[in-house]
């Protein structure tokens, strides 16, 4: 039964919390803002005690999970990992930019896919866009293709987004069942946005390469060959019926050790790159959706929602998913869907995946990492309307051709 004095309560909280992670600005943080939140709507009775600790003790796994995967990518990054593999990449396309463009799509897909889209934005775009410069090309192309990618490249593993660890939950799938379907899904994804950038920036890319790159800095080859074992063994701990953030946590170690014994690394240094003001954030989020959705709006949802797991379901569920993404960014409407699709199936499941991983590529607001993209860019970044106008040329399409590979693997 639907309360409008506790939904709209609710509501007003729930955007003054996205409003602050838009603006993210240092007055007033969006921790803050969410953790406030929602000890206020404790207090006031919108959500019992019981239910937000039910809230926080579901996303904690998640959240730390995702604390260690963001110390491994900065461990990573001070290894040289994304400065070598943009130069490599540049080395190996030669004169082309088109090639350099697929070879940046590739690039931002994997490193995606084994660290996260966090990883993609804030530390491979400003090496993709360092690159572009140096060889004389216009940086448009590449930049867009590392902000896209990191969106809609993120559906292959449970590790790739927040998103997709919300939804490794909820599935019930393995980890390595969760990578066999999303397997197609993710390979359509990043086809379609290749495609499709190619033609919307052949202007660009038919200008010459001024400058090659001609050298490539040494392989950091142990760092390489860890987070090389750390994604197989998320595989063999899932297999073992581990949590795979165990293997992650091993990645850290060893880097952590030998960046600590070179002076290379401060516990401060760690301490930033977990990101613990977002991790709160999470949290509190977490209490704030769950008061919206005992208020009424899971049964809303509920009714919203087809239930099946035919390919017309599919299709409706990734796109109710794709527009609730960018009217209350996607990191919410992941945690508003996913109680409703898990009554459905897995594959329900994961085309609220679909949806709220691609969708986001259609406006700013539609998630964290776009925002984190546009600060990277700075006065480089498009326009909200520009940035729009890629989304309608990308998404629409991406996500089609994503559902449909879903559900050929779900069949």
């Amino acid at each position: 039964m639907t309360d409008p004095v506790a939904l709209g309560t609710a509501g007003v909280v729930l955007a003054a919390t996205l409003a602050a992670a838009t603006a993210g600005t240092r007055r007033v943080p969006p921790a803050a803002v969410a953790v406030v939140g929602a000890v206020y709507l404790v207090a006031v009775g919108a959500v019992g005690f019981a239910a937000a600790e039910t809230a926080v003790r579901g996303v904690l796994p998640t959240v730390a999970f995702l604390v260690v995967v963001l110390v491994l990518a900065d461990l990573a990054d001070r290894e040289g990992v994304f400065t070598w593999a943009a130069a490599a990449t540049a080395r190996r396309a030669g004169r082309s930019a088109g090639a350099l463009l697929g070879r940046v799509v590739l690039l931002a897909a994997g490193v995606t896919a084994l660290l996260s889209l966090d990883a993609t934005v804030v530390l491979l775009t400003p090496v993709v866009l360092a690159t572009a410069a140096r060889m004389g090309l216009p940086a448009r192309p590449h930049a867009v293709a590392t902000g896209h990618l990191a969106n809609s490249a993120s559906l292959l593993l449970p590790v790739s987004n927040l998103t997709n660890l919300l939804a490794f939950s909820a599935s019930g799938l393995s980890f390595l069942a969760f990578a066999g379907l999303m397997a197609g899904p993710w390979g359509a994804a990043v086809a379609v946005e290749y495609l499709v950038l190619r033609r919307l920036f052949r202007a660009d890319l038919a200008v010459p390469v001024a400058a090659p790159v001609a050298e490539v800095p040494p392989a950091p080859r142990a760092a390489l060959a860890v987070v090389g074992l750390t994604a197989l063994g998320f595989g063999a701990a899932s297999l073992a019926g581990l949590p795979p953030v165990w293997p992650a946590v091993a990645g850290v170690a060893v880097l952590a050790v030998r960046l600590a014994r070179a002076g290379r690394l401060r516990a401060a240094d760690v301490v930033t790159a977990a990101d613990l003001p977002f991790a709160l954030f999470v949290c509190g989020l977490a209490v704030v959706v769950q008061a919206v959705l005992g208020a009424g709006l899971e049964q809303g949802l509920a009714r919203l929602l087809p239930d099946g797991e035919g390919l017309a379901e599919l299709l409706a569920v990734a796109v109710v998913a794709a527009v609730l993404a960018n009217v209350v960014n996607n990191l919410p409407a992941t945690l508003a869907l996913l109680p409703v699709a898990a009554a459905v199936g897995p594959g329900a499941v994961l085309a609220v995946l679909v949806g709220v991983n691609v969708g986001p590529n259609l406006t700013y607001a539609g998630s964290l990492a776009n925002l984190l993209w546009r600060r990277a860019l700075g006065a480089e970044a498009p326009s909200a309307a520009r940035f729009g106008a890629l989304g309608l040329a990308t998404v629409p399409l991406t996500l089609l051709a994503a559902t449909v590979a879903l559900w050929l693997m779900v069949r």
